[in-house]
């Protein structure tokens, strides 16, 4: 069993244990899982960026920031099984669509999107 099938057995359980399926349609998860992402956003707001990379160097910061990263995979975990989407596959799949987008030869040191390379 894979990590990410590990975690979503888990984290179905955990759910399943509370009868929260019923408030876990597709949308709602959409929703749920960018409603954390915009937790994660907050904690940069307002500072700086030499702020920014400190953060994991406080307890608490890096607390928070563990905190939310973990909130993210949930919600993308039970997403993808909603979706029946296997997350190791397709990320696999996206890198490979991202090599044909962005080659080294083209995209190395830029930050170009890959309409823009020469």
């Amino acid at each position: 069993m894979s990590d990410f099938e590990a975690l979503t057995a888990a984290v179905l359980q955990f759910r399943d244990a509370r009868d929260w399926r019923q408030f876990h349609s597709l949308r709602n998860l959409i929703t749920s899982l960018n409603l954390e992402a915009a937790e994660l956003l907050e904690l940069t707001q307002w500072k700086s960026d030499a702020e920014v990379e400190a953060l994991p160097a406080d307890p608490r910061a890096a607390e928070a920031l563990r905190d939310e990263c973990a909130d993210i995979l949930l919600y993308l975990l039970l997403l993808a099984d909603a979706a029946g989407i296997d997350l190791a596959g397709a990320a696999r799949a996206k890198l490979l669509k991202n090599a044909e987008k962005y080659p080294v030869a083209k995209a190395y040191g830029s930050r170009a999107k890959y309409t823009e390379l020469d």
